[in-house]
């Protein structure tokens, strides 16, 4: 499969404004191809508003529509075979059977989350009826569901390419819960998180959902990840990474 180095916003390939970075293979030192080229501010805020737009239909998608969407992903992952194992393995330098496994946690969580997601037990919904009898005034029914927060930013982690990545946990729960996705790939495994990226906006086309239901961005450096924690529409985020890049995080938030 080729690669494109390409954003994805809204379900299209959109070649980044910003400066460009390659992937480096561990075993060689060498640069590999494709150039990937960062997001601008303006393509941020594109990728966001879009997501924003996504959640008000999004979040009230069928449990069973979007337990199918999950599967979906996880099918897409299963069928890009060799081509997303074999660059994951040029890109960290780990070897095939660490990348099987972290491919199968990878798809076995998004199977799972579907399964929860048909069961529907984590909305812990609760009825408590009316009661037009009650005395001095009647009593008005009272109804509690878990509802979905908005948009969510996920960081790429560098020592996990699948499992804590584009399509891993922080990713697939929030995709469970109703929230749309926007995820910040790491620059160490951008070949890799092409691949899954395009399984995932494949994923949200054949389900007809909204388009601004997922999105990937790259950047060799902070300023994307800084302007989506920083971006008010943006109401979680998934983050893996070193307490240093965790913290100036918290702040950005914390000042919003």
């Amino acid at each position: 499969m080729t690669l494109s180095g390409d954003l994805l916003i809204g379900g299209a390939n959109v070649r980044g404004a910003a400066a460009a970075f390659s992937a480096i293979n561990p075993a060689t030192g060498n640069p590999m191809e494709p150039r990937f080229a960062g997001a601008t501010k303006e393509q941020v805020e594109e990728a966001t508003s879009l997501a924003w737009d996504a959640f008000p239909i999004y979040k009230e998608t069928s449990l069973d529509d979007r337990a199918r969407f999950l599967e979906a992903i996880a099918e897409g992952i299963v069928a890009l075979g060799d081509d997303l194992v074999l660059r994951a393995i040029d890109e960290t330098g780990l070897p095939r059977g660490r990348i099987e496994g972290e491919r199968a946690r990878t798809v076995g969580q998004l199977r799972l989350f579907a399964k929860e997601v048909r069961d529907g037990r984590f909305q812990e919904l609760r009825f408590d009826p009316a009661d037009t009898e009650r005395r001095p005034v009647a009593k008005p029914d009272l109804r509690l569901r878990n509802v979905a927060l908005g948009p969510v930013a996920v960081f790429g982690a560098s020592n996990f390419p699948l499992a804590f990545s584009v399509a891993g946990g922080d990713t697939a729960s929030a995709l469970a819960a109703g929230c749309p996705v926007i995820v910040k790939a790491h620059f160490a495994h951008p070949g890799t998180s092409e691949l899954v990226g395009r399984a995932v906006a494949d994923a949200v086309a054949a389900c007809g959902l909204p388009r601004g239901t997922f999105g990937l961005l790259f950047d060799a450096g902070f300023e994307v990840g800084q302007t989506l924690v920083a971006d008010h529409r943006i109401r979680a985020v998934g983050f893996t990474g070193s307490r240093r890049g965790g913290t100036a995080l918290m702040k950005i938030a914390s000042e919003r």
